[in-house]
Parts: structure tokens; sequence; C-alpha cells
């Protein structure tokens, strides 16, 4: 998806984008039900399937997109694990498991095994293989 095809899409095309912006001012303003939206999502796909942009690579923009903004919250996730394992509590549950809190992080698991769920600010980022940096973690969290 480079900025240069759009570019030259768009001057190529103009005339028809402005069309169908008219035509979805309109929709968007007259028609008050369902029939609004299937309006609306057809007159992008038309102009989605016109520009040649087909769904496979949408849907690869979208996984390009998420897998970054999740190596993005691993890294981050990563650095505060680091910064506050100071501050981290290690709760061992009767059966096996544990819990690890910190301010923004919090890991659950069970011993032995390899790997944890990890939330970030309490929002679930999955599960994680166990490295050196979370068995450190864990670790310095017994300590506390």
């Amino acid at each position: 998806m480079d900025a240069q095809v759009w570019l030259e899409f768009l001057k190529q095309n103009w005339l028809v984008i402005v069309i169908a912006l008219v035509v979805l001012f309109i929709v968007v303003n007259l028609v008050k039900t369902f029939i609004k939206w299937a309006l609306v999502i057809l007159i992008i796909a038309g102009l989605l399937i016109y520009s040649g942009i087909s769904l496979e690579q949408i849907g690869e923009v979208v996984t390009t997109v998420k897998n970054e903004a999740v190596d993005t919250v691993k890294s981050e996730a990563m650095n505060i694990m680091m910064k506050e394992a100071k501050e981290a509590k290690y709760t061992s549950h009767g059966d096996g498991t544990f819990t690890v809190k910190s301010p923004n992080l919090e890991l659950k698991g069970k011993s032995g095994s390899t790997e944890v769920e990890v939330n970030f600010k309490g929002v679930s980022v999955g599960k994680w293989d166990v490295n050196e940096s979370i068995k450190e973690f864990i670790a310095q969290a017994k300590t506390n």
C-alpha cells in the first residue's frame, strides 16, 4: 500500500470519488434505517473494488497492523515488567498455580509450565512463553 499509488489513484479517479462521497452524504442524511448502512457499505465496497484493492490486500494490512500493535504492547509490557519488578508480589495458590502482581502487570501461571497468562493494565495480552526476563520477574516477586 504505497502512498504514491494512492495519490495516482486519487488523481485519476477524483470525479468518481467526489460523486461517491456526495451519494454517501445524501444516503446518510436522508435514509434513517438499516438500509442506510447497507447502502454505505455497498458504496464503499464498490469504491474499493473499483480501485483495484482486493480483500486479500485489506486482510494483509489488517494483519500487519495487528501484529505491530501486539509487538508494541509486548515490548511496553516487558519494559514495565523490568521497572516494576521490585514492586511485584508473588501469590502461590494451593493448587500449584501462582499470580504475580505489580501496579500495571499481572502474570498467572502454573509452577513448571512453559507459559504464563499476561494482563497489562487490566487488559489480557495473551499467553507468553516463559523466557529469562519473565523468570527474573517471578524470582524478584518471590523475594519481595
